[in-house]
């Protein structure tokens, strides 16, 4: 019986120390010798441990064999070495093994730490972030992406406060010196703890993007390697505001220091739209800006760049037509944008523009958002008459969807124009972003009432932001173009 005949091997191995040191040295004998070993040097680990190095070393040679099938007998028996001190040793290995190119061994390697970290988290962590601390580049990125895919299948009796505690810890370690890639990818790590779920979880993640994005550093529009990063941390940061834990900080960032160079901006995206994209970033983040230092300071950054986007109408000759003059392009997307953005941070000082602009500068504003609105109307009647009956697979042409997304970007600045004509102006619709999902509950307030009970954490959020395709509406130049096959559609990169 096969029990019996490895109690007898036990037996003559506790009377014979020399025979087991024999076992360890078969991993320099054949094919049929290392294959023995490679399953006894485990079995017996435990009652030798005046050898546990010498076999952990005969096993790691193991791992390294020439012949496959060696290897991963090898590596699958490793885990038995796991006891005690010798723990993190052995995930350290495991971890320089995640380098394999075999599926095979790669999803041994991949089992063999999963049961480990069942018996000790810690230890195994310890093990990972050792390598991706100070390990060759393809084991640091593939024990990264062994985190930020199996950590959110352990366990919470594994995944304790404390395991969470200590990945917190080593990853502020790893953030001193990561790639976007790789700071996106621990983003999603931290994003998925459990602890880091609260109102102070959020507030601690918050933070700890606004460091990696280096807010106090002097923005360089130029340098796209600057403007990169400023993009990849404000995109994790977004889906971390809410009404407890508010944007201010980049807010502020982006009025004071990108607004005032948007169209200076570098990027090394090939065919993103990099202006739209920073705007849409503030627009998201304004609904969640608390109080503001300098905020009519920024209300008008925010206000002088609208205007940019708000041509005045073109000079007519005397008998009503263009004197001559190119019609100016409406862009409706960096428009709805910067008007959001401007509505949500208006909120915050009402008075802005009867108190705070000249009268001059107030009939400019007003003139400019005439002559807005009443192109606006010309196109939102095009746009409900070119998608009028039209249901079901009729909307899902890509002619259509771009059409569907125009009617949701011109509609959102018709009712945020209309806040702005009254006297005084009005702050109090609400709009969603034509990029978001409509909520069927407001979000918002759905978000506020987990804010208010971190003892029951909310749901896990996404690790980041989705890049979507946004489509960029830039309708005809001309007030009264009926020709809507001359529409100007542009795509926004990924």
């Amino acid at each position: 019986h096969p029990n019996n005949f490895c109690l007898r091997i036990l037996v003559f191995l506790f009377q014979h120390k020399d025979a087991y040191q024999a076992i360890l040295d078969g991993v320099k004998g054949g094919a049929k010798e290392k294959r023995l070993a490679a399953q006894f040097i485990p079995k017996f680990f435990k009652h030798f441990p005046e050898l546990a190095d010498s076999a952990i070393n005969a096993q790691l040679d193991l791992c390294e064999d020439e012949d496959v099938s060696i290897r991963r007998q090898a590596i699958k028996e490793l885990p038995q070495f796991a006891t005690g001190d010798n723990l993190p040793r052995v995930a350290d290995i495991l971890t320089q093994l995640l380098q394999s190119d075999d599926s095979a061994e790669f999803n041994l390697v991949n089992n063999a730490l999963l049961s480990i970290f069942k018996m000790d988290a810690k230890g195994t962590l310890g093990g990972l972030f050792s390598q991706i601390l100070q390990g060759e580049d393809i084991v640091r990125e593939r024990a990264i992406k062994f985190l930020s895919t199996k950590l959110k299948t352990l366990p919470e009796e594994v995944m304790t406060k404390e395991v969470e505690e200590f990945i917190l810890t080593e990853s502020k370690k790893v953030l001193e010196d990561v790639t976007g890639e790789e700071f996106v990818l621990f983003m999603k790590i931290l994003s998925g703890l459990k602890s880091l779920q609260t109102v102070s979880g959020r507030q601690q993640l918050v933070e700890l993007v606004a460091e990696q994005a280096d807010l106090e550093q002097t923005f360089n529009p130029s340098d796209p390697d600057c403007v990169d990063r400023l993009l990849q941390c404000t995109r994790q940061a977004v889906p971390l505001f809410s009404k407890n834990v508010h944007s201010t900080r980049f807010v502020t960032y982006f009025c004071e220091h990108v607004l005032p160079n948007l169209s200076s901006l570098t990027t090394p995206v090939e065919g993103l739209d990099i202006q739209l994209e920073v705007l849409k970033l503030l627009a998201e983040m304004s609904s969640f800006c608390g109080d503001m230092e300098k905020l009519e300071s920024n209300l008008k950054k925010l206000f002088d760049k609208l205007l940019e986007y708000m041509p005045l109408p073109p000079e007519e000759a005397e008998n009503g037509e263009n004197a001559g003059n190119e019609e100016p392009k409406l862009q409706f997307s960096y428009v709805e944008c910067l008007l959001y953005s401007f509505h949500q941070l208006g909120r915050k000082l009402p008075d802005f523009l009867t108190a705070k602009l000249n009268a001059e500068k107030l009939k400019d504003f007003k003139i400019r958002l005439q002559y807005f609105a009443r192109g606006l109307q010309v196109y939102i009647r095009q746009l409900r008459l070119a998608l009028q009956g039209k249901t079901g697979e009729a909307l899902k042409t890509e002619e259509n969807k771009i059409k569907v997304v125009a009617l949701k970007i011109t509609n959102n600045i018709n009712v945020l124009i209309k806040d702005l004509f009254h006297i005084p102006p009005s702050y109090k619709s609400t709009v969603t972003l034509s990029w978001k999902p409509v909520q069927k509950a407001d979000a918002s307030q759905k978000r506020a009432s987990e804010d208010t009970t971190s003892s029951s954490p909310p749901k896990k959020a996404s690790a980041g932001p989705k890049r979507d395709a946004r489509q960029i509406y830039n309708p005809p130049s001309g007030k009264y173009s009926s020709n809507l096959g001359s529409f100007s559609y542009g795509k926004l990169g990924n």
